[in-house]
């Protein structure tokens, strides 16, 4: 029966092998985040051993340098890293999404001059900008939130404006218009509809590039700051200890995984959705 029941399944046609191993990926970090006070074998704050004890049964990534378990700290880390990605990007969409909607439809001077901001903003590197804006602001999650908010809204704005420009012109919409419709059911009943997809996978992909900028920022003290168990500060402390390679593995394997997955799970969607792929 179990023989029988294994040569029957077959895998549904719109989840591709990256797209499954992403959304694996993605899901078990998930659950790590609500599941971290559970299934952490120390709190992330208590010194429970020697500092810089190398990993053993007891400390399976070992302790830092000041006798904290860095396994429960990276799964505790979870929790600063992911619902801070989640918010930046969410955020980002919607300012970006808006203004670039706006600019794309209604064109002008307030179209133009909402272009001529983002051009800007994306004139200058990403890491540079975040960097200026976390530093004027002062360390800390909430100011480095705001600094990379600033940072990717741009990306969305101008992904979106091409998308209208684009759904504008087609025969549906043009129809609507002969039809006597109004400009805001136009946009939002005719044009906003088509325009989600390639901004949900710029989204998803996303989310990793902004777990790693989040990361980058409090590996050089502009994001969280000690003792908070986030996975760049931590890596930022295993920079220090040399020959404590262990201090930094730990959350440095964390950010490799759920960027992998956020991209896997990216690429996926861009293949389930673009014709010219498959």
């Amino acid at each position: 029966m179990t023989a029988i029941a294994l040569t029957t399944f077959r895998r549904p046609s719109w989840l591709s092998v990256p797209l499954a191993i992403g959304i694996a990926i993605v899901l078990f970090w998930l659950a790590v985040t609500v599941l971290a006070p559970l299934v952490s074998p120390y709190a992330p704050l208590d010194m429970v051993g020697r500092r810089l004890q190398a990993p053993s049964w007891s400390h399976w990534l070992g302790t830092d340098a000041l006798g904290r378990d860095v396994f429960s700290r990276t799964l505790y880390g979870a929790q600063h890293s992911i619902p801070i990605a989640v918010i930046v990007v969410t955020l980002s969409v919607a300012i970006g999404a808006m203004l670039g909607a706006i600019s794309g439809y209604a064109g002008g001077l307030l179209g133009a001059s909402i272009m001529r901001l983002v051009d800007v903003t994306l004139s200058f590197p990403p890491m540079l900008l975040a960097m200026a804006v976390a530093a004027s602001l002062g360390p800390g999650l909430e100011n480095a939130t705001v600094a990379m908010v600033i940072v990717w809204w741009p990306v969305y704005a101008r992904l979106m404006r091409a998308q209208v420009l684009e759904i504008r012109e087609r025969e549906h919409v043009e129809a609507a218009i002969a039809a006597g419709a109004s400009r805001t059911r136009i946009l939002f009943k005719h044009i906003l509809p088509l325009c989600w997809t390639p901004v949900l996978i710029s989204a998803t992909m996303d989310l990793g590039q902004v777990i790693l900028l989040a990361a980058s920022l409090s590996f050089i003290g502009l994001g969280a700051t000690p003792p908070s168990p986030e996975w760049g500060s931590m890596i930022s402390d295993g920079a220090s200890q040399f020959y404590s390679w262990w201090v930094a593995l730990g959350p440095g394997l964390a950010i490799l995984t759920i960027v992998l997955g956020f991209n896997f799970i990216g690429d996926g969607l861009h293949d389930y959705f673009d014709p010219k792929s498959k």
